[in-house]
């Protein structure tokens, strides 16, 4: 955590680590306890937001194996609230590989992406996740991951026109 900032550090000492080393092809209890695991974090982590005023995501399973992952996350800009689809599926090889997370909106508007609307994570976040395995789970990713992707690239896709605020496609279409 050298060279981190100070509020990254004290988000990231306080979101749960997590010890069960299973994937969803391990089957049974050992994935039922990671995925208990994987719940505790999140919660620990939205609930550390929202104390902090920092509410920035929804997420949840989207299927009963905890395999498919369906939610919204948003990035205020100047004042204004950009809210995006988030998905992303539990890679076969989880946890040694991490989740590669979706904002289909936003896919082709940006060079920080792949096919699909797959944020780019490769350069920064995989080598910390693979030093972290098993400990890492979907809230990490969404901490180090995630968050500081919407951070850098929001603010360029907006203040490049690439993505418009809801009000102002709303306004523009009932002028015409």
């Amino acid at each position: 955590m050298e060279g981190w900032d100070p509020s990254t550090k004290s988000t990231l000492t306080q979101i749960p680590l997590l010890m069960t080393k299973a994937g969803p092809r391990d089957g049974g209890g050992a994935w039922t306890q990671r995925l208990k695991e994987e719940y505790r974090a999140l919660i620990a982590y939205t609930q550390m937001n929202k104390s902090n005023d920092n509410d920035w995501f929804r997420i949840s399973a989207a299927n009963p194996e905890g395999t498919r992952w369906t939610g919204k996350c948003w990035y205020i800009h100047n004042l204004l609230k950009y809210e995006f689809d988030l998905q992303f599926d539990i890679p076969v090889t989880y946890p040694a590989t991490s989740p590669e997370i979706e904002l289909p909106q936003l896919d082709g508007k940006t060079q920080k992406m792949y096919r699909g609307g797959k944020i780019c994570l490769t350069v920064h976040f995989k080598p910390l996740w693979a030093k972290n395995c098993p400990r890492f789970g979907i809230a990490h990713a969404l901490c180090l991951g995630l968050a500081p992707w919407l951070a850098a690239e929001i603010p360029i896709l907006v203040d490049s026109g690439m993505i418009k605020h809801e009000d102002d496609t709303a306004s523009s279409t009932d002028s015409n």
